[in-house]
């Protein structure tokens, strides 16, 4: 299994600790942790090394089960985090309660990335459906991103056309409109921006907006890029958790809970707005009111109930994805 670890500290560190994270917080994490680690070694006189893993949030979730000795587990979404609590005692079952805001320290939602001019006239989700129209979205198999950009549609056609038939239809047109499903969302970046296909981008807020500023930066202050914020999208929430079995046999579980707790810090709150990732500080929130564009958001607990209920509904073998998809590239 390939695995992309990033160390920010000498090798001979003492402490060693992995996060174990999903595809668009590489920058955040990368930013995050050579804070933390002068911040540690300041209060406890200790060297820290900290090491990065990232891929799609579902894979991700699928390694820790199968062995990955991950200390923190910073994930897309509830559900892989869940997975991971049901296999052999790893995480807590009431993870949940272990920090504030239900284990939830930032967000994000669903926007969309066009290219310069927005040469297809996309503004909203009904326009990503339209024939014609190249859509770049990762696979809800592997990706906790693509299953919040399928929710992000699900639930706009829901509500907006009143059926969960209607929500197939839509659901399905969109998949009709995709050509690439990559593992994870940086994978879906990279066909969207680097290889050129496609009309849009179906992205986490953070992940279009570093896109953008990357084109910024080699195109003399032009980006080849636009971000689009639909009318109406799905609050992201990306929870995070010790995986207490394998912390506590490393000796890592303080230093461990104690990075997960800098999350919530000013000063982390405050790394996670530069990233683009939206701080559930409100004072934070409201200093970086620039960057986030207001949207109404829905909850995944209003479409389905809860993430078990979504996945077992929507992503689970045999489910309305699997019948969705199916019959979409037919």
């Amino acid at each position: 299994m390939a695995l992309t670890l990033a160390s920010l500290a000498p090798i001979s560190a003492d402490e060693p600790l992995l996060n174990v994270s999903f595809d668009p917080t590489r920058e955040l994490y990368e930013d995050v942790n050579k804070q933390f680690i002068e911040g540690w070694k300041k209060k406890t006189g200790r060297a820290l090394q900290i090491q990065q893993s990232h891929g799609g949030s579902g894979k991700q979730a699928r390694a820790v089960i199968d062995g990955l000795e991950a200390d923190v587990v910073t994930l897309a979404l509830a559900y892989d985090i869940d997975s991971i609590a049901d296999h052999g005692g790893l995480v807590s079952k009431d993870w949940e309660k272990a920090f504030p805001h239900h284990s939830v320290p930032y967000y994000s939602t669903v926007v969309f990335l066009v290219r310069k001019g927005n040469p297809k006239g996309i503004k909203d989700w009904d326009d990503v459906v339209k024939p014609g129209v190249g859509v770049i979205t990762p696979n809800p198999k592997t990706s906790g991103g693509a299953r919040w950009n399928y929710l992000a549609a699900w639930g706009f056609a829901k509500k907006k056309y009143g059926s969960e038939e209607k929500a197939k239809e839509f659901v399905k047109a969109l998949y009709r409109n995709t050509s690439v499903l990559d593992t994870g969302a940086r994978g879906s970046t990279t066909t969207f921006v680097q290889r050129g296909i496609g009309d849009v981008l179906l992205a986490w807020e953070n992940e279009a907006e570093l896109a953008l500023s990357e084109s910024k930066k080699d195109n003399g202050g032009n980006s080849k890029f636009e971000v689009i914020y639909p009318t109406t999208s799905i609050l992201a929430e990306t929870p995070v958790a010790i995986v207490e079995k394998v912390a506590r046999k490393k000796g890592t579980w303080e230093a461990a809970k104690a990075y997960l707790e800098f999350l919530y810090s000013k000063d982390g709150q405050q790394t996670i707005a530069k990233h683009f990732f939206r701080p559930i500080d409100e004072a934070v929130l409201k200093s970086n009111s620039a960057k986030f564009p207001k949207v109404k958001l829905f909850d995944v607990r209003e479409l389905e109930g809860s993430w078990k209920a979504a996945h077992k509904k929507h992503f689970a073998d045999g489910g309305i994805f699997d019948g969705i998809y199916s019959e979409a590239k037919k």
